[in-house]
């Protein structure tokens, strides 16, 4: 028999946290925080793990709504084993010893007495426990061994992967974790099995997003580097706001390919903080991860400007450069949103979006703001600013579309389909339509904590 129990303590995207039971064997799939609670309300609830210590826990990549409360399942069940890829065993240390220091300065500013769930020091001793294990290597864990494993290049970011899990029976579940299946500019498609899966959990982000049929990557690349351009033309700053990982990697490489080509002037792209960290990471792993340019190292490629080191000067920024600085949501304290706040008033400005925004984050807040419009930048209080700025959206989503999606559960044709890691609008739109192109699959959206039996 198979359950599956949804420990994520939300319906959207958010803390993403499953229990697997395979007969006798217990698995977690993922162990994320929550992006947009605090305290212990970003937590999974584990809760419902109850007594008996799972056997493994399987992370799919570095993001934090997927790695970010490891430590805290690891502290709960010492004894379980905890699998991940080499690329999100190195990446997800420096994500989770950043997480450290936002927690720890969420608790003197916000006053979250919570925070930090865990210290530097306990996440050096519990990373020594982690086993990284190689894309489509077997392994079998379990009582008597009996679950065999394999992890499979998911396409998302550096690292990233889907888990396969095979039952004593022959009974498949294949959790995809966040898939691209097409290729970035730095990272392959997803390279995940393509028959002989029973069950399938699979990632929804994009199910309320209709697939643009005219869009291509390229034409897309063509459109930021033509509004860079411009900006620059009149003497302007260029603000681009990324997640420090995935994200910024990328669009760095595609600047400095701007700046090759001639498609932009060669002016300083300034960079810094957290990105620079994951940066000299994807760097140090070029020769051992798939790669689109094996070997291909950013820092030594190309000529970036460093941020000031925080607190140690005032973040200004300068006419006729490009800001490429987290976060992508420009969250308060963050480049973005210092930035954010000399750019906005400026009309020879742009601040270029290259990915998701939270509605209620300052990112989100700007992009439904009109023109000449007063627009917050905190949470609480503060200063508003004149929007005058030009803004656009652009698209380069590390994660599949929801045709890609559906061609892909159409492939496999499983006899059960669990729909997570969307909004409750996304999930609801790939239900209904898996059901229509699917009629023998059972369909499920599974809710926060509750079990399903699947097998």
């Amino acid at each position: 028999m198979i359950t599956f129990t949804n420990l994520s303590g939300a319906s959207e995207i958010g803390s993403h946290s499953y229990l697997v039971e395979i007969d006798d064997t217990r698995i977690v799939l993922d162990a994320g925080m929550h992006p947009k609670k605090e305290g212990n309300a970003a937590k999974p609830q584990y809760e419902l793990i109850g007594e008996r210590s799972p056997d493994a826990i399987f992370v799919t990549h570095s993001h934090l709504d997927h790695i970010g409360t490891l430590p805290v399942v690891q502290e709960k069940y010492p004894q379980a084993e905890v699998y991940m890829t080499n690329g999100t065993f190195v990446i997800g240390s420096a994500m989770l010893h950043n997480s450290v220091n936002v927690m720890t300065s969420k608790r003197t500013q916000d006053g979250i007495v919570e925070y930090p769930f865990y210290t530097h020091s306990q996440l050096d001793d519990v990373s020594r426990e982690w086993i990284a294990r190689d894309y489509k290597q077997n392994f079998r864990l379990g009582k008597k061994d009996g679950v065999l494993a394999s992890l499979h290049d998911a396409g998302h970011i550096l690292g990233s992967c889907g888990v396969r899990l095979e039952s004593p029976s022959g009974k498949s579940i294949f959790y995809t974790g966040d898939v691209q299946f097409n290729p970035q500019s730095l990272i392959p498609g997803a390279d995940f099995p393509t028959s002989d899966i029973d069950i399938l959990v699979m990632e929804c982000t994009h199910g309320a997003t209709p697939t643009d049929t005219s869009y291509t990557r390229e034409k897309e690349l063509l459109r930021l580097a033509k509004a860079i351009r411009e900006t620059l033309a009149i003497n302007g700053i260029v603000l681009i706001p990324v997640f420090a990982l995935g994200k910024s990697q990328e669009l760095l490489y595609e600047i400095e390919q701007f700046r090759k080509k001639g498609l932009i002037p060669n002016v300083p792209i300034h960079f810094g903080g957290l990105s620079t960290k994951v940066t000299l990471l994807y760097d140090k792993l070029a020769d051992t991860t798939p790669r689109r340019l094996p070997g291909y190292r950013l820092r030594e490629s190309i000529d970036i400007s460093s941020l000031p080191r925080k607190n140690k000067k005032p973040l200004v920024a300068s006419p006729g450069n490009i800001y490429l600085v987290s976060s992508g949501m420009m969250s308060e304290h963050t480049a973005s949103n210092k930035i954010a706040a000399q750019v906005l008033p400026r009309k020879q400005d742009s601040i270029l979006f290259v990915g998701y925004s939270d509605p209620d984050s300052p990112a989100g807040w700007l992009k439904e703001a009109k023109a000449g419009e007063s627009v917050r930048l905190k949470e609480k209080g503060g200063q508003t600013y004149p929007y005058n700025c030009r803004t656009e959206r652009f698209s380069f989503s590390g994660h599949a579309s929801r045709n890609a999606l559906l061609d892909y559960a159409c492939r496999l044709k499983p006899s059960t389909i669990m729909l997570v890691h969307g909004d409750p609008a996304a999930s609801a739109w790939m239900k209904s339509t898996l059901e229509e192109m699917l009629p023998d699959s059972q369909i499920i959206i599974p809710e926060p904590g509750q079990s399903y039996n699947i097998s």
